[in-house]
């Protein structure tokens, strides 16, 4: 449950050498989502301001990132979302690229926790327009994002890193409800089995399928999708078997989850499906209600991840 700020100190300074150019000052915010056994920051460039969280805090939980946000940048010079949009090429849609903003002070949020957490907290980045903020992460679990990121696997050494390495821009994937995606999403059908509609990345059709009436071992069970590293940003695998959680109360043996046709893979900026019963899920959590479509694609501003 949420526990208010263990302590909090106003705009601490240390010197830090940021991007590996000049000595600058840096505002450090780690936020430990259902994680309190890490208590120890050691070669933390500052005193770091530490809140203690739900595994997937809501908006008002993150409600500081906006203070400390306005605190670093408050007027962004650079263009709007929506004059990005009007521009005439999509230049801002290749190759990733490091944030435009410069603030006199770096912010880099750490997030301790699971991709569920990672996602919330990028997801009130994203919405609140400050994708300029450093974005670092230390898995307490199984995570497909710190695969996605090549995080090292020890604990420590993933703190290490989120503390001091150097924040790198990757593609920011997001779905048409506003959630980013941290580690992966599914599409599938809304209720456990087969899928019954359609799913195309780009102008290729990933998906085009109708469920059979008997739930096969294998079969089409929808499409899994993780963000790339590099440009177009999406890369998305048909699902051969139920999502891994999946319970298909039939036969006498546990059926196989979480397996993917290797040779499905595609890539490209945008993922649509359609259908009469679609179940979304973004880093696990899955949306309250069955939609008959849905989008993923990139965002126009790209996330500037603390990665080797």
């Amino acid at each position: 449950m949420y526990a208010e700020t263990l302590f909090h100190t106003t705009r601490p300074r240390a010197e830090f050498r940021h991007r590996n150019t000049k000595v600058v000052h840096m505002r450090l915010v780690v936020l430990r989502c259902a994680a309190p056994s890490f208590t120890d920051f050691p070669g933390a460039p500052v005193a770091p301001e530490v809140h203690d969280l739900p595994e997937v805090p809501t908006r008002r939980d993150l409600r500081m990132l906006d203070d400390a946000a306005f605190d670093v940048l408050p007027h962004d010079p650079t263009p709007s979302l929506d004059e990005i949009a009007r521009q005439p090429d999509v230049a801002h849609l290749g190759t990733p690229q490091p944030a435009p903003q410069h603030p006199e002070q770096p912010l880099r949020i750490v997030v301790i926790g699971s991709d569920a957490s990672l996602s919330a907290v990028i997801t009130r980045l994203m919405r609140a327009d400050n994708m300029w903020a450093e974005v670092a992460y230390v898995p307490t679990g199984e995570s497909v994002a710190a695969k996605n990121w090549g995080l090292p696997a020890d604990p420590g050494a993933a703190l290490r890193l989120a503390l001091t390495g150097v924040a790198k821009p990757v593609p920011t994937i997001r779905d048409d409800a506003a959630v980013a995606v941290a580690g992966s999403a599914t599409i599938t059908d809304w209720e456990p089995g087969e899928i019954t509609g359609e799913i195309i990345v780009d102008d290729h059709v990933l998906v085009r399928h109708e469920a059979s009436p008997k739930t096969p071992r294998r079969g089409i069970f929808g499409a899994r999708l993780v963000p790339m590293m590099v440009a177009p940003g999406i890369a998305a695998a048909v699902m051969d078997t139920p999502a891994p959680g999946t319970e298909i109360k039939k036969g006498l043996f546990r059926r196989p989850t979480g397996t993917l046709i290797p040779e499905s893979l595609s890539t490209g900026r945008a993922t649509q499906a359609g259908g009469p019963s679609l179940r979304v899920t973004v880093d696990g959590v899955s949306r309250k209600r069955a939609v008959e479509r849905v989008t993923f694609y990139r965002h126009l501003r790209d996330l500037q991840v603390v990665r080797p």
